[in-house]
């Protein structure tokens, strides 16, 4: 299948699911249980909107294989794997700040961000009003407006964004790391969302992101926007980002990025 038929399922389901969950958001938000710590919570909205986005790719791409957040895995025959996160952001989503989205991505080979190659991709902002799209190849855009990410900047005068981890320990070494790091940008944001936040990147709205401990659906549509937008992403250690380390933006401020937060022992 051309990739462009693959963006529009991307496209169309998020948009769906998106609209799913912003009226369950609307109705009110109950949390169905927690994960990895007790500030890592699942709403029912969560499940809710993966159970729809299942549905859907089943029965308009039955062979492939399926990566969900809140329902896991399961292999296909195609040799593609939809990777799914039904609402990166469910803080946010809880609080009822916008800044959640509908984060869908097709990828070919094994699901995970080392070794995959990422086809097409859209991330829904409902409550901003967004639709972030990308395929392999064909650029990314928000809405019709094509993407790129901001030109080079020296590090000091980057406007770098980051998240927070869920578990405690994780989440010690992140605060031990960013202290010194906000001497050596121009600020930090911590906005909530990784999704978003590499959207942001490829919209050139940040000049670049990096975070600890993001799981393949968190960054899979992300990550391939920012390619598509004329920017790397990569690991700490790796050509590609990983579980360890994701880093994002144009490539001279990853450089500069990486080679800070190497030092500070990111």
């Amino acid at each position: 299948m051309a990739h462009e038929e693959l963006l529009e399922i991307a496209r169309s389901v998020a948009e769906e699911a998106g609209a799913l969950a912003a009226r369950l958001r609307r109705e009110g938000v109950e949390v169905a249980a927690t994960k990895s710590s007790p500030i890592d919570i699942v709403t029912a909205a969560d499940r809710a909107t993966e159970d729809l986005i299942r549905g859907r790719l089943a029965a308009l791409r039955p062979a492939d294989g399926f990566l969900g957040e809140e329902s896991g895995g399961e292999a296909g025959t195609s040799g593609l794997t939809w990777v799914v996160d039904p609402i990166d952001g469910t803080v946010n989503y809880l609080y009822d700040l916008p800044n959640w989205s509908v984060s869908i991505a097709v990828v070919e080979g094994d699901p995970d961000p080392e070794t995959w190659t990422a086809l097409a991709g859209a991330v829904a902002a409902p409550q901003l009003g967004e639709l972030y799209t990308a395929s392999a190849g064909g650029g990314a855009f928000v809405g019709d407006r094509r993407l790129q990410v901001r030109e080079a900047v020296p590090l000091n005068r980057a406007l770098v964004a980051t998240g927070f981890h869920y578990t405690q320990e994780i989440r010690t070494n992140q605060a031990r790391v960013a202290q010194p790091l906000l001497a050596r940008v121009r600020d930090l944001r911590r906005a909530g969302g990784a999704a978003i936040d590499l959207a942001y990147v490829a919209a050139g709205r940040i000049d670049a992101y990096f975070e600890q401990g993001l799981n393949p659906w968190d960054q899979a549509a992300g990550a391939l926007l920012v390619r598509e937008a004329g920017g790397v992403v990569r690991g700490l250690d790796s050509p590609a980002a990983n579980h360890r380390m994701t880093i994002a933006g144009q490539a001279d401020v990853v450089d500069e990025l990486l080679a800070s937060l190497r030092e500070l022992g990111a």
